[in-house]
């Protein structure tokens, strides 16, 4: 599971990238300086690639946060293709220079956890929802009704982190994932739900909202 801050500012999931980073840099700057630039330039940007600062979290239960760092990349009314109902869905785009770490974007139960073997399209391609490989959580809201939220790998992500199961329970903001190296996060909320963003839009995990639900919905 994941937890609120106070956590590290570095994810875990970076500390050994970061620590062979900087031994190989120093390693290489006893021998020559200037050969040892481009690994300090490639330890500064594993140093930002997992930075992971705190949020401050919106407190109202009606407000949907987005779910990671990025740039939405679609907007719109469809079909949830895994629970096979109506739904508003909000993707959101992480390129290599985002923060990475995946949070929960409203209180509620994880019902189910599946994962899904795929390919690597480049994620901001509107059939990398379906045709990549992906991880799926279906979340029971303290509210009412479900959402489902999709976390999918990129065309440089090799890694999907998820580190909730069935039956656990999520704080809206709390860290639940991680994907590495540029990937993607859709949303399918009930359909009633109002989004709160636009296509092109920055967004930042826990703290942006991104739709607002309707009071009372069920989601079915």
């Amino acid at each position: 599971m994941g937890s609120s801050y106070p956590h590290p500012i570095i994810a875990r999931e970076g500390w050994p990238f970061l620590a062979i980073a900087v031994v190989v840099s120093i390693a290489v700057s006893w021998f020559s300086i200037w050969w040892s630039l481009p690994f300090w330039f490639a330890t500064v940007f594993v140093l930002q690639f997992f930075r992971d600062p705190p949020r401050r979290v919106p407190a109202d239960p009606g407000l949907v946060c987005a779910p990671a760092d990025g740039r939405i990349v679609m907007v719109e009314k469809t079909e949830d293709p895994f629970a096979n109902r109506p739904a508003l869905k909000i993707s959101v785009f992480m390129n290599v220079f985002n923060v990475h770490s995946n949070r929960a974007p409203v209180d509620g139960e994880v019902v189910d956890v599946n994962y899904y073997q795929g390919g690597f399209l480049n994620a901001a391609l509107d059939k990398a929802s379906l045709e990549n490989e992906r991880n799926v959580l279906q979340i029971r809201m303290d509210g009412g009704g479900e959402l489902t939220c999709v976390q999918i790998a990129g065309l440089v992500a090799r890694r999907i982190l998820c580190y909730v199961k069935p039956g656990d329970r999520l704080v809206k903001g709390e860290r639940f994932g991680f994907i590495r190296f540029g990937s993607r996060v859709d949303l399918y909320l009930t359909p009633q739900a109002r989004a709160r963003v636009t296509v092109g839009d920055k967004v930042y995990a826990g703290a942006t909202v991104v739709a607002e639900l309707e009071t009372g919905s069920t989601g079915k």
